[in-house]
C-alpha cells in the first residue's frame, strides 16, 4: 500500500492538474486576491474562448436556474459571485479529465449538483450555488487520484466492483486516504472557502463538518439520491445509507422527498445537453 504521506506530498505537489490550461491557473490565482475585480476575472476568461463557452453554457444550463437568460461573463459572475466562480472554473475545467478518469464520473457529479441546489433551496439556504458548486466538485479526488496513479486507481475500481465495496472502501485500502480527504488537501492548498472544503471533506461523514453541517449534509443526501436513481457512475455500484446526523439536520418529510425526487427528474431531463457536452469535451 502507499503511504498516506507519500500520496499527500505527490498530490500537494501537483500544483495544479497538470491539464490545466494556463488561463485556468491564471484565474485561480487571481481569485485569491480579494482586491481582484469581477470585471477583470471575465477579461481573462474572455481570452479562452473555448472555456468561455463552458462557463456560459454551465451558468445557463438547469444547474443555476437561468436557463438562456445569461449572455455575458460579467453578467454570469455578478449573479454567481466570486466563491461559485472559482469553484465553478475548477469544474468545467475538469470535465474532460473526469470523462477520462472515470466514465460517467462527469454526469455523477451534474446530477449531484442539480440536486444539492433543489434541497438547499428547500432547506431556505441563502447560498445555493455555492451548494451546487460542491456538489459538483464532491469527487474531484478521485480525479486527483486518477491522475497521479492511474494504475493504481484503475486497480482500485476494479477491486470495489469485483469485490462489491464502495470505493472509498477499497481507496482507504490501497491509499491509506480516501478521495474526500484529497480533496480537502487540494482544497486547502488552493485557498479554496472553508465552506467549500468542508462540503468535499466531509459529504460521507456529515458529521464531521463543524461550521456547514447542513450544507455537507445536502451533498451527502444529494450523492445518495443520484447514486440510488443510477445517473452516471461514482465508482461503485452500491448506495450507502443515509448518515444519522444529515438526515436529523435535514428534517425532510416523505412529501419533501417525493418533491424533491419529481424536480430532480425533471431537471435532470433539462441538463441534456450539457451532460452531451461533457461527453463531446
Amino acid at each position: 500500500m502507499t503511504t498516506v504521506r507519500s500520496v499527500r506530498k505527490q498530490i500537494e505537489h501537483m500544483g495544479a492538474l497538470p491539464t490545466l490550461p494556463t488561463v485556468v491557473r491564471k484565474l485561480l490565482e487571481m481569485c485569491e486576491n480579494p482586491k481582484v475585480s469581477l470585471a477583470e476575472i471575465a477579461t481573462i476568461i474572455a481570452q479562452d474562448p473555448v472555456l468561455a463557452a463552458k462557463i456560459l453554457k454551465v451558468v445557463n444550463s438547469p444547474i443555476y436556474g437561468f436557463p438562456g437568460r445569461i449572455s455575458s461573463l460579467t453578467q454570469a459572475l455578478l449573479l454567481l459571485g466570486l466563491n461559485v466562480a472559482r469553484g465553478l472554473l475548477l469544474g468545467v475545467s475538469v470535465l474532460e479529465i473526469m470523462q477520462k478518469s472515470i466514465v460517467g464520473l462527469w454526469e455523477h457529479s451534474v446530477g449531484c449538483a442539480i440536486v444539492a441546489k433543489i434541497i438547499a433551496k428547500r432547506k431556505g439556504l441563502k447560498d445555493p450555488e455555492e451548494v451546487s458548486v460542491a456538489g459538483l466538485l464532491h469527487d474531484i479526488g478521485k480525479v486527483f487520484l486518477s491522475l497521479k496513479f492511474p494504475d493504481l486507481y484503475s486497480h482500485v475500481i476494479a477491486e470495489a466492483g469485483g469485490r462489491a465495496i464502495f470505493i472509498a472502501e477499497a481507496e482507504k485500502e490501497s491509499f491509506g486516504v480516501t478521495h474526500a480527504e484529497v480533496e480537502a488537501w487540494v482544497g486547502r492548498k488552493w485557498n479554496f472557502p472553508q465552506g467549500l472544503v468542508e462540503q468535499m471533506a466531509y459529504h460521507h461523514k456529515p458529521g464531521l463538518s463543524k461550521h456547514y453541517s447542513l450544507h455537507t449534509a445536502i451533498v451527502h443526501f444529494s450523492d445518495i439520491l443520484i447514486r440510488g436513481r443510477g445517473f452516471g457512475f461514482g465508482g461503485d455500484k452500491l448506495v450507502p445509507s443515509v448518515n444519522d446526523t444529515a438526515w436529523r439536520l435535514l428534517d425532510l418529510s416523505d412529501a419533501d422527498i417525493r418533491e424533491i425526487l419529481i424536480e430532480m427528474e425533471d431537471v435532470l431531463e433539462q441538463a441534456e445537453d450539457l451532460l452531451l457536452a461533457g461527453k463531446a469535451a
